[in-house]
């Protein structure tokens, strides 16, 4: 007989906020997570994404939370981009809809005062990316003597994205006295450094290791010559609406995502949305709603952008690139087939991304099925300045071929223009008239080699 939140134990205010959201059995996760993270011991949880992580650690944290008009914070939660400190506060909220509880979320790249004056107003839980807390701790707006629980969620990413420093310095000013709660999709060897050198016998909790593909997922693959062959076919497969409702696009670079977008924008204009590190804040956060709310029916997104966010109803998962690190598949895929639903995932793969196609089917156990490219599908000669061979690259840095002609850079100047500035005679007269002095202060000196 499948668990219902009603045999966790969770508290009246918590069951009726669930309720609310329509959930009525806990996923593996926080079935596992709940009895031990109330226990107070420190728990490290390796699951996948979209298994319901934030849940995980939060039904039993606010089951146990009491009331309190404390200023400073008693739970820290550490995740590794601003998207994910929006969409972890929002998920916080829902679940403590009949809890007084307040939960502020801080990030870089938003005004530092304004969230100095809202940590000030007391808080009981902080949400936030490791750079701002570091930023607020340092200048003691944020003080952490009262912090019992430090969640780290996507601590991999966190890891990957170069904050180790920031969480190190950010461990030296938390009390002793915490329990310590990570959640990772990978374990790495950094990640297991950070649990040896942190984490006091800590309880381990794994659903869905890596690796494991998700049975509620339909996987298929496409061999695909080249960047605007695939243009062409994502193209095909956008058109029918019917299907492809909900479709988030993975790509591997920024100027990939641009190309992309950019090719796309012509026949999908209001339907079409980015996402990467190099947009501005604002742009993110309307692109994220508004793919969220419906308002758009694709999202183009690098890996980093999308890790751990939760998007409701995606139809498709179409990885546009083939990843060259295979987990990074796994974690591509789990954005479709959430909660039990079906999901579909589509992989496009050029000559050169076969080889990463290979260690994707490796770590899973597991062949894509390939598909044939449907025959309406035009091939494309036009190719990516990365997909040219070297020397049509080199050849194109100059006009053309013929205009090129190699020779030296400078000629011998005219006798016009031979000629020094020597600043003129008069300038040399006042300059010889009035030397300056060769030691200072020493007057007597200076009069004696004047005359």
């Amino acid at each position: 007989m499948q668990t219902t939140f009603q045999d966790l134990n969770v508290s009246t205010p918590l069951l009726n906020a669930i309720e609310d959201l329509g959930f009525i059995h806990p996923t593996p996760v926080q079935e596992q997570a709940f009895s031990v993270v109330r226990s107070g011991k420190d728990v490290v949880g390796i699951a996948q994404t979209g298994t319901g992580k934030t849940f995980a650690y939060m039904m039993p944290i606010l089951r146990d939370l009491k009331f309190s008009d404390q200023k400073h914070p008693r739970v820290l939660v550490l995740v590794p981009t601003r998207e994910l400190v929006l969409q972890v506060v929002e998920e916080i909220e829902k679940l403590a809809k009949y809890i007084s509880l307040r939960v502020l979320g801080v990030y870089g790249g938003a005004n530092i005062n304004v969230q100095k004056r809202e940590i000030m107003q007391g808080q009981d839980i902080v949400v936030a990316t490791p750079g701002r807390l570091y930023d607020l701790a340092l200048s003691k707006a944020l003080n952490m003597k009262s912090i019992q629980k430090l969640v780290i969620d996507e601590v991999d990413v966190m890891l990957d994205l170069g904050f180790r420093f920031q969480l190190l310095n950010i461990f030296d000013v938390l009390p002793e006295r915490r329990q310590n709660i990570m959640f990772s999709a990978t374990m790495t060897e950094d990640v297991d450094e950070l649990i040896q050198d942190f984490f006091k016998s800590p309880e381990k909790i794994s659903i869905a290791v890596s690796g494991t593909p998700l049975d509620n997922i339909a996987q298929q693959c496409y061999d695909v010559p080249n960047f605007f062959t695939k243009v062409n076919l994502l193209n095909h497969f956008l058109k029918d609406k019917e299907t492809f409702t909900k479709v988030l696009v993975f790509v591997a670079f920024k100027r990939t995502a641009d190309l992309l977008f950019n090719s796309l924008d012509e026949s999908f204009a209001d339907e079409i949305c980015l996402i990467h590190s190099n947009k501005t804040q604002n742009y993110r956060i309307r692109s994220i709603r508004q793919f969220d709310e419906g308002k758009n029916r694709i999202l183009v997104a690098t890996d980093v952008m999308a890790r751990g966010l939760d998007f409701d109803g995606v139809s498709h998962v179409i990885n546009f690139d083939t990843p060259s690190f295979p987990e990074n598949y796994m974690h591509r895929i789990g954005r479709t087939g959430r909660a039990e639903k079906e999901g579909q995932s589509i992989l496009f793969s050029t000559q050169k991304e076969q080889e990463n196609k290979e260690a994707i089917e490796e770590l899973m156990g597991i062949q894509i099925p390939k598909i044939a490219l449907p025959e309406e599908i035009e091939i494309s000669e036009i190719l990516t300045e990365d997909e040219r061979p070297r020397e049509d690259i080199e050849r194109s840095k100059n006009r053309s071929g013929l205009e090129y002609v190699p020779g030296p850079a400078f000629h011998e100047k005219s006798e016009k223009n031979s000629k020094t500035n020597q600043g003129g005679s008069y300038r040399r007269e006042i300059a010889n008239k009035y030397k300056k002095p060769k030691t200072r202060g020493d007057k007597n000196y200076n009069k004696r080699n004047k005359k």
